[in-house]
């Protein structure tokens, strides 16, 4: 289900029949009351001029929603958009039952459902967090690491990421964290970003030779660097897919009682 669509489509509904009402239709229904003679004061009484003055319920839930939807849907396209994470392919990032905040307007303003961007503001950079249009299936979100930006080589092998030749610096913090058996937790510094990062040394992984990535393009991993569908399987991001920067995690949700407790900065 395409939420921005239906929303879309929800404005232009109810705006229409407003409008419709507002210069057509409550305008006749004044002047079907002003030819019967009942606005005089020997026609019919206050109550019921009232009553054939009323708007019909769909211009009622017209006039009552548009606003509403309106502003929800200027705030979801062009500012801030909502999103949960259903999977663990950012652990230790983001967590399943996370609900985050994305910057809609970080990599420049986009109109809504044909996400065409309108107004250019900046571009992703190495380290970010980003949501974009799965490109082998666009009507599915995914949320990833920025990692090789336009004209970047990118090489991953040995559990060690390459870019443009250079290793990528990381530092093991735990080699048996809790919960995770057989995992390694290592901090990784991606461009000015600090992050942690899971890594299996038992599973070999994927490997990826040197690629360049194309202008207009990105290539993207999971924090979960050994549990992530990533640029490491499909290959790139094109921009024009690119939805926003994450930010923050506001809730985390599991199925039980919402948490405000994890409300922190994305990094």
């Amino acid at each position: 289900m395409d939420f921005s669509l239906l929303l879309v489509v929800a404005v232009a509904v109810t705006g229409v029949i407003w409008g419709l009402d507002l210069v057509w239709w409550r305008p006749a229904r004044q002047r079907r009351l002003d030819s019967a003679g009942v606005g005089t004061t020997e026609g019919l009484g206050e109550a019921a001029r009232e009553k054939a003055l009323k708007e019909p319920w769909p211009v009622d839930y017209a006039r009552s929603f548009f606003p509403v939807l309106l502003v929800v849907l200027l705030l979801r396209s062009f500012l801030v958009e909502p999103f949960q994470i259903p999977s663990g392919s950012m652990r230790p990032t983001l967590e399943v039952g996370d609900f985050i905040l994305v910057n809609k307007f970080a990599y420049g303003l986009r109109l809504p459902v044909v996400n065409t961007e309108i107004i250019e503001i900046g571009e992703p950079e190495r380290g970010d967090v980003m949501v974009f249009r799965f490109p082998e299936e666009p009507s599915v979100n995914f949320i990833k690491r920025v990692v090789g930006l336009p004209g970047d080589v990118v090489r991953y092998e040995e559990k060690q990421l390459f870019i443009n030749g250079e290793p990528v610096a990381k530092e093991l913090l735990d080699a048996a964290p809790a919960g995770e058996p057989g995992e390694w937790l290592l901090e990784e510094q991606l461009g000015e970003v600090s992050h942690r990062i899971y890594n299996n040394p038992r599973d070999p992984g994927p490997r990826v030779r040197e690629v360049e990535v194309p202008e207009g393009h990105y290539f993207t991993m999971g924090d979960n660097r050994d549990h992530s569908n990533d640029s490491r399987y499909w290959g790139f991001v094109p921009e024009e897919n690119i939805v926003g920067r994450a930010f923050a995690v506001w809730m985390h949700w599991d199925g039980g009682l919402p948490s405000f407790t994890s409300v922190r900065r994305i990094h």
